[in-house]
């Protein structure tokens, strides 16, 4: 607030916002992001990798579901 102009809905002062420190990792935590995030892209956009995976992963979820509904005690008369 102490940067804010305005009574109904306070604005930042643009000077004051391009003044704040951006800090920057160091090469090494760069590439450590960008091989996190290849890795990701290829398993969300390789058919060969990432789709057999989440197949298996909704299959077991259909079967663990199924077998809850299918599963279950007679109430007694």
């Amino acid at each position: 607030m102490n940067y804010a102009k305005g009574a109904k809905m306070p604005r930042g002062d643009k000077k004051a916002v391009l003044d704040f420190p951006i800090p920057i990792p160091s090469l090494e935590e760069q590439e450590r992001i960008v091989n996190i995030l290849d890795r990701f892209d290829a398993l969300v956009n390789d058919l060969s990798k990432g789709l057999p995976v989440e197949i298996e992963a909704r299959r077991k979820q259909y079967e663990y579901y199924r077998d809850k509904l299918l599963t279950f005690k007679r109430k007694e008369a």
